[in-house]
């Protein structure tokens, strides 16, 4: 979500391999069969989803329901994203948003459904992360304990969609201020830290650890709890336009940690061993900042993601809306970090993010709370996968 850098599933246990092997392997099957090498995306079949008869079908349903209620908002030719032959618009899915409407309970009748109204077409091999929100302490007011602020956006950030100028540009967008009538960069995550927006009042709250605030940044939505009790849920309301940079890859760089072994907790670990200081100096190597808004949200549902819609857990998923169009349904065959244990099931692409790049590329909303912060943690496997277009 919002910037979306979070730490990904593979087909099976037994499965676990690189996109350069897959590569190799398509290669050689072409070399030694006479046949073309596949390429993405492609027209599928139901029987090619490895795992789809066992899925509890209807537990996903409710998600696509709140994707088709965000879809009815729009202009039927409002872009949902996409690319080539995967780009839609709104209006395509409303005719099974309406079919949708009439749908009779049960897995049986959710399989029949999507069977009737869509068709997969493969991905390919990919990375599945996981993302989740998370739960801060914090005050409503600065104090030595609560000393890390979450700002509100702006006003004078403007974000725009390059897609609205050029269409090879559709689904990217960038952000800054004007002056002089030209769009030039804001502030960067260094500056901001350093109080460059202290006194403007700009304060949602204020939490009591740093490295809590950079990761609910990157999840893109979080919850504080207040010294009160009461609960702050908040929600992405922007970022400052700069590149969102993994923070991994500088450990991995200097051989603190082995690249496999990168995951939030590995990386959460690291910042307590080296203390506050250098946890600082590796945040600020991402110069992307995001700011937050208010939600009214009951704490039993999830944050909103970029469809507008709250998101399900382990139902909704964020993706590269320039690849992939948003509101689909999107089927993942991996594995679950917590236990190894195949992950197959039905997700609904209603969320993006910064560090969601590619075709086969997603994000699993978690949910909240400690497992599945741990399960999005330690997410970080391939996977397959395919979306579901419209017939």
């Amino acid at each position: 979500m919002g910037e979306g850098g979070r730490p990904p599933v593979s087909a099976s246990r037994r499965t676990r391999f690189s996109a350069p092997a897959v590569v190799l392997s398509v290669f050689l099957t072409a070399l030694l069969t006479g046949c073309a090498p596949v390429t993405y995306p492609h027209d599928a079949g139901f029987a090619d989803l490895p795992g789809w008869p066992e899925d509890r079908h209807a537990e996903a349903i409710p998600a696509l329901k709140r994707s088709c209620d965000a879809i009815a908002r729009l202009p039927s030719e409002r872009s949902l994203g996409g690319e080539a032959m995967l780009a839609r618009d709104a209006g395509a899915l409303r005719p099974a948003c309406a079919a949708l409407a009439t749908l009779a309970p049960g897995d049986a009748a959710a399989r029949a459904f999507l069977e009737r109204h869509f068709r997969p077409v493969a991905l390919g091999e990919g990375l599945l992360t996981g993302y989740f929100e998370p739960e801060l302490r914090g005050g409503a007011t600065r104090s030595a304990r609560n000393a890390t602020p979450l700002h509100a956006r702006p006003p004078e950030l403007v974000e725009a969609d390059l897609g609205t100028h050029a269409a090879d540009l559709r689904g990217r967008r960038v952000a800054g201020v004007v002056r002089e009538g030209r769009l030039v960069p804001f502030l960067d995550r260094a500056a901001i830290t350093a109080g460059a927006l202290d006194g403007r009042g700009l304060e949602l709250a204020w939490v009591d650890d740093p490295a809590d605030a950079f990761f609910l940044q990157v999840q893109g939505s979080g919850r504080v709890r207040l010294a009160d009790g009461r609960v702050l849920r908040l929600g992405y309301a922007g970022w400052n336009g700069f590149p969102y940079v993994a923070i991994g890859r500088f450990l991995v760089e200097q051989g603190v940690l082995a690249r496999e072994t990168v995951s939030l907790q590995s990386i959460r670990a690291w910042m307590r061993e080296a203390g506050p200081d250098a946890a600082a100096a590796l945040m600020a190597r991402n110069p992307s900042y995001v700011f937050f808004r208010v939600l009214d949200l009951p704490p039993d549902q999830g944050p909103v993601g970029t469809l507008g819609v709250p998101l399900t857990p382990m139902r909704s998923v964020a993706v590269d809306r320039t690849k992939l169009p948003l509101g689909l349904p999107l089927w993942v065959a991996g594995r679950d970090p917590l236990d190894g244990a195949p992950l197959r099931r039905l997700a609904v692409t209603q969320d993006t993010g910064g560090a969601i790049r590619g075709l086969a590329r997603a994000d699993l909303f978690t949910g909240w709370g400690e497992e599945a912060a741990e399960r999005a943690g330690r997410m970080r496997d391939p996977a397959a996968m395919w979306v579901l277009v419209p017939r």
